[in-house]
């Protein structure tokens, strides 16, 4: 049975797992250690979150308002993109519901037949949590399910360092079986026969062994991809941003419960509006831009005065494909990153740490496990991928050679498939696991000029007058 289960590094991931676990086997006899070196610095620029962080913060004990002062933390009810369809064009991707459930199809597809008739209604006029954020407004949701203020959610920006910090805390004040060490990994035994990892040594000499390891290295990945020898898959065909200068300013926006992403001639601009300061970064396409041309256009984009010099951080979009090698877990960047769009690197630690939790065998032969977890974790990356082509891919932008050539770049079958279901039909090809649902799709598809070519047969029990009727009901 797995008695010691050894996290390798900090930051954002490392601690999420620490806590998790140490929360999971306290008052048992499994033991949670963490090893992190003070001289290796964090990526940290991920500072948006999406709402399942808030269920999260709740399996961990959280008191909500505790976590949000302690991460000098703001509502977040979606993202405010600016320029993504056309130049001067801007909607928001709300967390909630498109629409208002009906009883016999999805709102989309009356939408779609109102809109044929010329109702010429936004998608923003359909979101509880889109009225909210362009007025500068927060409530929380109502718990009545039949009521309209029920079909939203909302998450945070936080700031990631101060999370990982009170992770931290946590970790070291409530969880006997938890210890964290101080040092760097120099050296990794394996077992000669099996190839699992037995110990971890650090510089000072120190033999740190385990039954089972968590690497939470970041992007050097350094026990499943270095040791184990997983292999990476390279997305930036598709998704080719693979740079971005951050840096944070004093400018603070009280009364924007969002961020913005504002695209531009080689990628996009985020502004993430916190307590204490905004997190600003740029994200841009290498072959496309050069370091010097974004960093320029970073300070031209600013408002207040930056906090630290900016950074120019390298990525690539991609995934292991064993995010689960021989005794030993990747979680975080050292399993993969997509980009920062939308929000879903803190979504992807989660998302590993919870399919861990589900998995983690209590017996010596975990084959079944370890096949499930990568074929989980792979299936999560790709719905994430083609979610993120779809904002480029729908775009009506080819005023640079960056958009023309995503324009003409051949799309991943199965977000081929999914998108001509969408542009045929609209009709969203819904999945029971994963995370961007019909709603959020439609947001995307919808607020970049994406038109629905047919009516569907499942509102044909409706006149014209009744369809329009209903959808200016909901809109009222």
């Amino acid at each position: 049975m797995i008695k010691k289960i050894i996290i390798a590094g900090g930051g954002t991931a490392g601690w999420m797992a620490a806590a998790a676990f140490s929360r999971l086997f306290n008052h048992s006899s499994v033991h949670i250690t963490l090893i992190e070196s003070d001289a290796i610095g964090t990526v940290g620029v991920g500072e948006a979150t999406i709402p399942h962080l808030r269920y999260f913060n709740d399996k961990l004990g959280i008191n909500e308002h505790d976590f949000m002062r302690a991460t000098n933390a703001t509502f977040k009810l979606g993202i405010d993109f600016i320029n993504w369809g056309k130049i001067g064009e801007r909607y928001i991707h709300p967390f909630g519901e498109f629409g208002f459930p009906t009883p016999h199809t999805s709102f989309l597809k009356y939408w779609a037949r109102a809109d044929k008739l010329g109702l010429n209604l936004p998608t923003d006029e359909f979101s509880i949590a889109t009225h909210m954020a362009r007025k500068g407004k927060f409530a929380y949701p109502s718990k009545n399910e039949q009521s309209l203020t029920s079909t939203f959610s909302y998450a945070f920006h936080i700031d990631a360092n101060r999370y990982a910090q009170y992770l931290r805390t946590l970790c070291e004040n409530n969880f006997s079986n938890f210890n964290r060490i101080e040092g760097k990994i120099n050296n990794i035994t394996q077992n000669t026969t099996t190839g699992n990892i037995e110990a971890l040594h650090l510089e000072d000499g120190t033999r740190i062994e385990g039954d089972f390891f968590i690497d939470c290295s970041g992007f050097r990945s350094l026990l499943v991809g270095e040791t184990l020898g997983a292999k990476t898959i390279d997305l930036s065909k598709h998704l080719p941003c693979d740079r971005a200068v951050a840096a944070p300013t004093d400018e603070t926006y009280p009364n924007t419960p969002y961020s913005q992403a504002t695209a531009h001639s080689a990628g996009w601009q985020w502004r993430i509006p916190l307590k204490h300061r905004t997190g600003n970064g740029c994200v841009y396409a290498s072959q496309f831009m050069s370091d010097d041309e974004a960093l320029n256009l970073f300070h031209k984009n600013l408002s207040g005065k930056t906090l630290a010099t900016p950074q120019v951080i390298k990525f690539k979009a991609s995934h292991k494909n064993l995010s689960w090698s021989h005794n030993c877990a990747a979680v975080g960047l050292s399993s993969g990153f997509i980009e920062p769009l939308e929000s879903t690197g803190i979504h992807l630690i989660q998302t590993a740490i919870i399919k861990l939790i589900e998995l983690l065998p209590s017996h010596a032969d975990y084959t079944h496990e370890r096949i499930e977890f990568n074929r989980q974790m792979a299936d999560e990356y790709e719905k994430i991928r083609d979610f993120i082509i779809l904002h480029y891919r729908i775009s009506e932008r080819d005023d640079s050679e960056f958009w023309r050539y995503i324009k003409n770049m051949e799309l991943p079958d199965s977000l081929k498939n999914r998108l001509a279901l969408l542009e045929e039909t609209g009709i969203v090809d819904t999945y029971q696991h994963g995370l961007f649902l019909e709603s959020s799709w439609a947001y995307v598809f919808l607020g970049q000029g994406g038109q629905i070519k047919s009516n569907s047969t499942q509102t044909h029990h409706l006149s014209d007058r009744r369809a329009r009727a209903a959808i200016t009901k909901i809109q009222r």
